[in-house]
């Protein structure tokens, strides 16, 4: 029997087709020449989970996701359909999660419960939320981003007023400022110099002197010890009396005094009686005129033979001029 062209190309192609669905097939990890036992999970959630994803217990893989289905018209879950490649017991209280890693493809992880009944092919799992590391980190990113946008609102705000602030007078009295707290500092470097700053000449000469004043600690150590000594000698002194003897003194002083200016005693007359002071005057006068005639005439008061006969001159009236006197 002859077979024709066209036949022998329609069986290549189908063979090319079957080869090409069972290699991709088994590159997926199915075996379709093995059955398969299916189970199923809700989840409200897929995320980024999609058909072929793993399915791991205790980070093993036993399974894939063999399809995703919406429960009803609603949306109110999704049905994964999980071909299970592994001959494994799973509890029926365990627990099914979708875990979305920083790198890679999500996967389906099923918690083990601890009861000692299993899934049987064609049972539900319970599901529940997984919060992924993406998860956390961003719930505690999301407060902070809050503040930092409030922050950059106050921040704007700041800004705004700032601006309203530095209008270009007060610029000028900022610039004038800082160049004022330059000025000032400069002037305060000048003054802190080591070598040349008015502050270090004080401290040398500060030093020069705390030096010279250790330098003569015994000579002041020998005037303070001679000071107590003058200051217990004067101590010892007997002040007191000697006050006392003053104060008597001035009162005896006083008692004189007071004598003096009264007119009863002699030295009151002598000093208060006009006419007596008069004719103490006209006596000392009197007196100077005879002593001065007693000079001129001597033989009219001693009458000896040998200065010859007696004097008859005129007798004196008033002094003689003593730088005519001989």
């Amino acid at each position: 029997m002859k077979i024709s062209n066209e036949t022998k190309v329609g069986v290549l192609t189908i063979s090319a087709l079957t080869v090409l669905i069972l290699g991709f097939n088994f590159l997926k990890g199915k075996d379709i020449f093995k059955k398969r036992k299916k189970i199923y999970a809700v989840f409200n959630d897929l995320g980024s989970l999609s058909k072929s994803n793993e399915v791991k217990i205790n980070g093993y893989v036993i399974g894939n996701v063999y399809a995703l289905d919406v429960k009803d018209k609603d949306m109110s879950g999704i049905v994964a359909t999980i071909n299970l490649t592994q001959e494994v017991n799973i509890p029926v209280d365990s627990k099914a999660l979708i875990s979305t890693p920083l790198v890679g493809a999500s996967y389906i992880v099923i918690e083990k419960g601890s009861s000692r009944k299993f899934l049987k092919p064609g049972d539900t799992l319970t599901t529940r939320v997984d919060v992924g590391i993406l998860d956390d980190v961003k719930a505690q990113l999301t407060p902070t981003l809050t503040k930092v946008r409030n922050s950059l609102d106050t921040l704007n705000t700041v800004l705004d007023n700032v601006n309203k602030v530095l209008n270009a007078g007060n610029r000028n009295n900022i610039e004038q400022t800082l160049a004022n707290l330059n000025k000032a500092s400069n002037a305060l470097n000048a003054l802190l110099d080591n070598q040349t700053g008015a502050l270090s000449k004080t401290l040398n000469n500060v030093q020069d002197i705390s030096e010279s004043l250790k330098s003569n600690t015994e000579d002041i150590k020998a005037t303070i010890g001679n000071a107590k000594k003058a200051s217990e000698k004067l101590a010892a002194l007997e002040i007191q009396p000697a006050i006392d003897n003053l104060n008597n003194t001035i009162n005896q002083f006083k008692s004189v005094l007071a004598r003096l200016e009264k007119k009863d005693g002699t030295l009151g007359a002598l000093l208060n009686d006009k006419s007596l002071y008069n004719n103490l005057k006209n006596v000392t006068l009197s007196l100077e005129i005879l002593l001065d005639d007693l000079r001129t005439h001597p033989k009219r008061y001693v009458n000896l033979s040998i200065f010859g006969r007696k004097d008859k001159g005129g007798a004196l009236t008033s002094p003689l001029p003593k730088d005519t006197t001989k």
